[in-house]
């Protein structure tokens, strides 16, 4: 039986749901998941193996309409090299509502020429089911360049199967890329500052988590738990407090719901300390951007 392999580039607008389907597709998170847009800044190798098929996908972040600062624009090149890169495209819209940025994404795409499926996710938030089948073919009408159209809920992980199925077909004959137990090859230190990250973004208000990052300052595996320390950054010394909360509060609960994940994702107890500093105009500095991870 020979072997197949590809990389597959899940795209769509900011908070369509990307991250949410990579980690039903790997069955457990990988990608960290937010109901704010940015969530995802990089690109996260996660790997599915299936028999004689791998599936090697790139969850890439959200398309940013107008970059603002040199992190945006650095999110959007991920993007764009993601669809220079990869076998075939899943582009994730939202069931409930076909958008102009939605519209962007899409000319992407076709502008590549690669094997594409459309999915619309979160089809069972429809406010009537019987919506599903016009919109389904509305866009195959329209969308044209979409080999597939597939109703799907990254939420429940309701039609991931049947979207791997259609994937398969397109995956070229290739030796495997990883070994069939490997989900992703991000490190764990890679991980846990994501982690930290998705909780600060959860507990704090609609602008300030974009201007937040988290770099780990250290990661050291002992005999019978891993000590990590971990720093976010704020931009001005007035968000210092924001992210702290009365008394130390809030962060208490971004470093408690951390620890938890972080254990469950090392398998073993983790000691997790957890700062706040302020990092003037990270945004917008190379040295800052490339000492979490982005830029050349």
């Amino acid at each position: 039986m020979s072997e197949r392999c590809g990389l597959v580039a899940i795209v769509g607008r900011a908070n369509v749901g990307k991250s949410t389907l990579l980690n039903a597709i790997l069955g457990q998170k990988l990608s960290i998941t937010s109901r704010k847009p940015q969530t995802t800044r990089y690109q996260i190798l996660g790997v599915h193996t299936a028999a004689d098929t791998q599936f090697v996908f790139v969850d890439t972040p959200g398309w940013q309409r107008s970059p603002r600062n040199q992190l945006n624009r650095l999110m959007n090149r991920q993007v764009n090299q993601a669809l220079r890169d990869v076998d075939c495209i899943v582009m994730l819209c939202d069931a409930r509502g076909w958008t102009a940025d939605d519209e962007l994404v899409s000319r992407m795409v076709a502008q590549t020429g690669l094997p594409a499926l459309l999915v619309l996710n979160k089809h069972d938030m429809l406010k009537r089911k019987a919506q599903l089948l016009p919109e389904i073919e509305r866009l195959a009408a329209s969308e044209t360049h979409f080999a597939e159209f597939l109703p799907l809920c990254a939420r429940t992980g309701n039609g991931v199967e049947r979207l791997l199925e259609a994937l398969g077909a397109r995956m070229p004959e290739r030796p495997h890329m990883f070994p069939s137990d490997q989900i992703t090859d991000r490190s764990e230190r890679f991980l846990a500052g994501e982690i930290v990250r998705e909780k600060t973004m959860r507990y704090l208000g609609d602008e300030l988590p974009y201007r937040t990052s988290v770099v780990i300052d250290d990661f050291t595996d002992e005999e019978r738990l891993t000590r990590i320390i971990a720093t976010v950054w704020v931009e001005r010394d007035s968000q210092k407090p924001i992210v702290i909360g009365k008394s130390g509060e809030l962060m208490k609960k971004i470093a408690s719901d951390a620890r938890r994940d972080l254990e469950q994702l090392l398998g073993r107890k983790v000691f997790l300390t957890v700062w706040v500093k302020t990092k003037r105009g990270w945004t917008d500095s190379t040295e800052a951007l490339q000492a979490i991870g982005l830029g050349d």
